[in-house]
């Protein structure tokens, strides 16, 4: 796509009040491939007055009509499917049949539900003597990641405006046009001028001024645990609403009973997919230490088939950040058994697929989100020690558990702190909720549940 060289904000394109501009860098190539408005404070400032602007009229719209809408925008996105594609393939580095799979097919489906869910939802229930409303929040604040960057977007967008709130989003700086190729679709759909806004930018600026901004009355933020405790920190002291989808450092559970070549693949799958970029990747693997050499041997043998078929990671500062944890398994003791800190690729941002055994829980690539192709495989004594080993981190966003059958998986699910858990490689469903435990977040993305953080409710006693 040719990126705008403005922003998007009251149904409009406008220039930036800055001059300064974002360098969008091809990972697989390091070519620059297009530069954006590095929107500031005045134009954060501009889009939440839009949106202020726009949300009664959106808010007092029937459920109906906002369901028609989406409706119209999960086609607009459709019919730019093949952008799309190009585009997160140009800006993230991901392969075009994954981006076209995974990162324009996942939003589609999310956008569609949303739109079923817009025309469907209860927005008022009878509780006894009481009418319960359940009203748009506000304004919100959505300041999106760039590892998925179509996904985040719509998991935002799409329950946001079915609740009948304006938004304002501030995207990746690595990924801003992906979103720009979005602005155009909620334009093409008929969304009115000021419901939806996007203003390009630094985190440490746009990102900052959006949090703190007293416009804004829900920061809907998905990224770094790190970056999570600022935003909180800056909506708490404006007693502001948030939605935090943070880090992950998830486990494989392989119970003994499973299938193990089966479990293993999908496994490292999993995390070799989106070349590690994935905050709920399962970089941990627990097996069982009287099958454990042969998980690693199977594990080693599953990362050497990808060889060059993942992507790059997303720039060179990601790059140097998972070759130091590489580096840094091998010197705390971890057994390297494939890929390492070689550069695979003569130029771009690429990182082989890496394997380590012999991993123990307290190193720091066992404890540490590496946004990085890296699988650790760790040895266990009994489901005891398998549930300790997994719940001993200060993450909880996602797992997997497998077992010779479904009932014995789901078993030892339940009792593990974390958000979602897959049985026995279980299907993604955008009907489900998906967030964290402890410091993987805040609130609940996807589905019912999703719909509910763009919510507040109000009750009339008769």
């Amino acid at each position: 796509m040719k990126p705008h060289d403005g922003l998007y904000i009251d149904g409009a394109w406008r220039p930036a009040e800055s001059p300064d501009v974002i360098e969008v860098v091809n990972p697989a190539d390091e070519e620059v491939i297009g530069r954006v408005p590095a929107g500031g404070v005045a134009d954060v400032d501009a889009a939440v007055r839009a949106a202020r602007a726009a949300l009664p009229g959106w808010a007092a719209t029937p459920p109906a009509e906002r369901a028609a809408r989406l409706t119209a925008l999960r086609d607009a996105l459709a019919a730019r499917e093949e952008e799309f594609t190009e585009t997160v393939t140009a800006e993230l580095g991901a392969p075009p049949q994954f981006a076209r799979a995974v990162h324009v097919g996942l939003p589609l489906a999310v956008a569609a539900s949303y739109a079923e869910l817009a025309a469907t939802h209860p927005f008022e229930e009878r509780v006894g003597n009481s009418t319960v409303l359940h009203e748009p929040v506000g304004v919100v604040g959505a300041i999106t990641p760039w590892n998925y960057p179509l996904h985040q977007i719509v998991a935002k967008a799409a329950p946001a405006l079915a609740a009948g709130c304006a938004i304002v989003l501030k995207p990746a700086e690595d990924t801003p046009l992906t979103a720009q190729l979005f602005a155009e679709a909620v334009h093409d759909a008929g969304v009115p001028a000021g419901v939806f806004n996007l203003v390009t930018g630094l985190g440490t600026e746009a990102g900052r001024a959006l949090a703190g901004h007293p416009g804004v009355d829900l920061v809907s933020f998905t990224g770094s645990t790190a970056v999570g405790r600022e935003i909180g920190a800056a909506a708490g002291a404006g007693v502001k609403r948030v939605a935090l989808e943070l880090g992950g450092k998830s486990a494989n559970v392989i119970l003994p009973s499973a299938d193990l070549a089966k479990a293993v693949n999908v496994g490292v799958a999993n995390v070799m997919s989106n070349s590690g970029q994935t905050c709920s990747a399962w970089t941990r693997m627990l097996v069982h230490r009287d099958r454990y050499e042969e998980a690693v041997g199977l594990a080693a043998a599953a990362a050497a088939k990808y060889g060059d078929r993942i992507g790059p990671v997303v720039n060179a500062k990601q790059h140097a950040r998972v070759r130091g944890y590489i580096e840094r398994g091998v010197a705390e003791g971890a057994r390297l058994v494939a890929g390492g800190t070689e550069t695979p690729q003569g130029k771009g941002y690429f990182v082989s697929p890496t394997v380590f055994a012999d991993v123990t829980p307290e190193m720091t690539i066992a404890q540490e989100e590496i946004f990085g192709p890296v699988l650790s495989v760790l040895a266990y004594e009994d489901e005891e020690d398998a549930l300790r080993i997994a719940d001993g981190t200060v993450y909880g966003l996602a797992g997997a558990v497998w077992a010779g059958d479904a009932e014995e998986a789901a078993a030892f699910a339940r009792r593990m702190h974390t958000g979602q858990v897959d049985i026995n490689g279980g299907r993604f469903n955008p009907l489900a909720p998906f967030g964290g435990y402890k410091q993987s977040g805040v609130g609940r993305e996807l589905g019912t549940h999703g719909l509910a953080e763009y919510l507040q409710t109000k009750s009339l006693q008769f």
